[in-house]
């Protein structure tokens, strides 16, 4: 599939683009190990290093997300760091300031866009590899194995500031209070959404007032739906929503891939939901609702739930 350009940005790259001349792009491996819950409340991420060790794109690293890609947090997995620590960790990566940085996973593109979301935070350009690893190996492109080599660290950067692209607890109470402006979008599958499945996170269900625009249907066999069919589908979900869009998921994760569709469709009011349900149904205080109120939208293709 050829790259497609949004009417904003180029957030993408395909493996065929990236094949031609793949020396030349600091490739990124944000692939997070994320097992089906088996009960309520199962959420166990583990590192990809393993996974990235037995099959990576040449000349690629594994940048942690549950590692220094993450800040100390007493209770979240997944908690984004200042821009000063993720400046430090992609030095320690290799990252030089200027670097045509390509991010991909072996997970749906979901760790992918939590990263991509995370540069582009901090106004760090980067692209994200459409399919990611399994779309690459369909095509008999080549893979490595093993560890990498010797990585050389580069100078941290001094220039990196937040962007205000993500919101925290009091942002979404404010939000459900209507104290603040903006629409909360859930972007778990329907099941996920309505409480009907078995969830990862302390409680079943959505934040009350929460329209659903699963992340999984915006992908058409591993890949990205074009940018016209993204905006199609947004339209339907999100008809009348307040600006800006508040995107969550359960741990800040397939939010992201919602993002980055949106922002290849041409969408510039967005933010994630750092915590998202895991920090949300952990607080008995905070409201949740399951089922799907005339208020409440739901597009259902597809299954999302990272």
């Amino acid at each position: 599939m050829p790259d497609q350009a949004s009417p904003s940005e180029q957030v993408l790259i395909s493996a065929e683009t990236l094949a031609r001349d793949v020396g030349t792009y600091t490739i990124l491996d944000a692939t997070v190990s994320f097992p089906k819950p088996r009960f309520d409340g199962d959420y166990r991420p583990e590192s990809g290093y393993a996974a990235w060790r037995g099959a990576h794109l040449p000349g690629s690293v594994h940048a942690d997300l549950l590692g220094d890609l993450s800040a100390d947090h007493p209770t979240l997995h997944f908690s984004r760091p200042a821009p000063d620590g993720l400046a430090r960790a992609l030095a320690e990566l290799g990252v030089a300031p200027g670097a045509d940085i390509v991010v991909y996973d072996d997970g749906g593109m979901t760790w992918a866009s939590r990263l991509w979301w995370m540069l582009r935070n901090v106004g760090i350009p980067a692209r994200v590899l459409d399919g990611g690893l399994a779309r690459w190996t369909a095509l008999g492109l080549p893979v490595e194995t093993g560890d990498a080599a010797e990585n050389h660290a580069t100078g941290i950067r001094t220039d990196l500031t937040d962007r205000g692209l993500w919101r925290d607890r009091e942002d979404v109470i404010g939000v459900v209070r209507g104290d603040e402006p903006g629409t909360l979008v859930c972007a778990l599958d329907h099941e996920q959404f309505t409480g009907t499945a078995t969830t990862r996170y302390a409680r079943r269900g959505h934040i009350p007032g929460s329209l659903n625009l699963s992340a999984k249907s915006l992908l058409d066999d591993g890949t990205l739906r074009s940018a016209s069919h993204v905006a199609e589908l947004a339209d339907a979900a999100l008809a009348g929503a307040a600006r800006p869009v508040i995107l969550y998921c359960g741990g800040g994760v397939s939010a992201c891939l919602v993002a980055l569709a949106l922002v290849r469709a041409g969408r510039d009011d967005i933010a994630v939901y750092d915590g998202s349900l895991e920090e949300w149904a952990a607080d008995p205080a905070l409201p949740m609702v399951t089922g799907t109120t005339a208020t409440e939208s739901t597009v259902t293709e597809g299954k999302g739930d990272a």
